[in-house]
Order: structure tokens, then C-alpha cells, then sequence
């Protein structure tokens, strides 16, 4: 099986503008992207990363500036193919075990907004589609090629970080090299007058 992690390396999270500035946006960036290389490493798995520009990490860098789409199809025509988002800080090597762990043609993490956070895929026909509620279209293509299919419920698998409020999820769970960086950056979690958990920063 071979491992790839996509990540943007031209203007990512841009949802995160409010709280980092372009600079920390590449480095927290790199920090997550950090955890979950470190997570399949863990895991005994060796992940390539395709990038849309230049990144740091400890993997194999291929820069493609397609779009997710057509990158991650493309790859998955040569054969099967684990695509784990870059943007999954909580990742365990627990958790990686989780998803390969079904026998089935498509395996599924579904991210909390509808996303899709992760896919195993072992079946010739099945290709990506990331737009939207994308969980529910990658159910549907696995339907229509005639894959076996298995969901992973799992909350660290299912964490991603594109908005502010995300960051206080790494903050309570975290313990790698992305909350590290919020940590270092000066965010705290913060409190609500209701008792909710939100971040601030010093």
C-alpha cells in the first residue's frame, strides 16, 4: 500500500487568516503536516507527500500544483493507494492501524464537516471527488464501481483544522509538534461566559 499525504504549499488555510498571518499559516502548516508523517512513521508506513509548492518535513516531497482532484486520481490509477489528509494533528499510529485494518475495497474516514479525512483504496475503479460533502459522493462512487466498503469512526481521524475555533481541539488533544507550535505562538484556551472552549492568544 502506498501512503500519500496531500498538502497545499502555496497559500494554505486560508480559513486561519483571522488568527495567523500568511508566514505562521506555512508553518503551522508544517507542523501538522509533521504529525501526521510522524503518526504513519510510527505506524511502519513511509509517506510520500505531494505538495502544490515547496514544503519542509521528513518524507519524500513531489510538488504537483493540480488541483486534489485530479492529483489524487491520477495516483490512484497507478494502483492502490492511502491518502491521509495533512491537516489530521490528533493522528495516532493507533489510529493509522484503524484504517488499514478492514478488508475492503474502500476504506472511508469521514472528517466532521462532511469532508473526507482519509481513503484506503485498493479498487481499480473507485476515483475522488473532494468537493463538498465529499464523505457521501465517495460513498456513492464506491456504490456505483461496485467496491466493498468500511468506514473508520474515529475521532482523531475525523479532527481537521481549517477553522479558528479547530485549533482549540490541538490544544486539548494534541501533544505534537502543531500544538507545540500554538503553544510557542502564544494561543491558550479560553472560556466562554456559557463554558465554552475556545483559544486566545497571548
Amino acid at each position: 500500500m502506498r501512503p500519500v499525504v496531500p498538502v497545499s504549499g502555496r497559500d494554505p488555510k486560508t480559513r486561519l487568516s483571522p488568527v495567523l498571518s500568511p508566514a505562521e499559516r506555512r508553518e503551522f502548516t508544517e507542523a501538522m503536516l509533521a504529525d501526521v508523517v510522524a503518526a504513519l512513521g510510527s505506524a511502519g508506513y513511509s509517506p510520500e507527500v505531494v505538495s502544490t509548492g515547496p514544503v519542509e518535513c521528513d518524507a519524500p516531497v513531489t510538488v504537483d500544483d493540480r488541483g486534489l482532484d485530479a492529483l489524487v486520481n491520477d495516483l490512484l490509477s497507478a494502483g492502490p493507494l492511502a491518502v491521509v489528509m495533512a491537516d489530521l494533528p490528533l493522528l495516532t499510529a493507533e489510529a493509522v492501524d484503524r484504517l488499514f485494518a478492514p478488508d475492503a475495497d474502500v476504506v472511508l474516514a469521514p472528517g466532521l464537516g462532511g469532508g473526507t479525512n482519509a481513503v484506503v483504496c485498493r479498487h481499480p475503479d473507485f476515483r475522488v471527488d473532494y468537493h463538498g460533502a465529499s464523505i457521501r459522493d465517495h460513498r456513492r462512487i464506491a456504490r456505483t464501481v461496485g467496491a466493498s466498503l468500511a468506514e473508520v469512526d474515529s475521532r482523531v481521524l475525523a479532527t481537521d483544522v481549517d477553522e479558528p475555533a479547530d485549533l482549540a481541539e490541538v490544544l486539548l488533544h494534541g501533544d505534537g509538534a502543531a500544538a507545540d507550535w500554538l503553544v510557542d505562538a502564544g494561543f491558550e484556551l479560553s472560556f466562554d461566559d456559557d463554558g465554552r472552549v475556545g483559544v486566545a492568544r497571548e
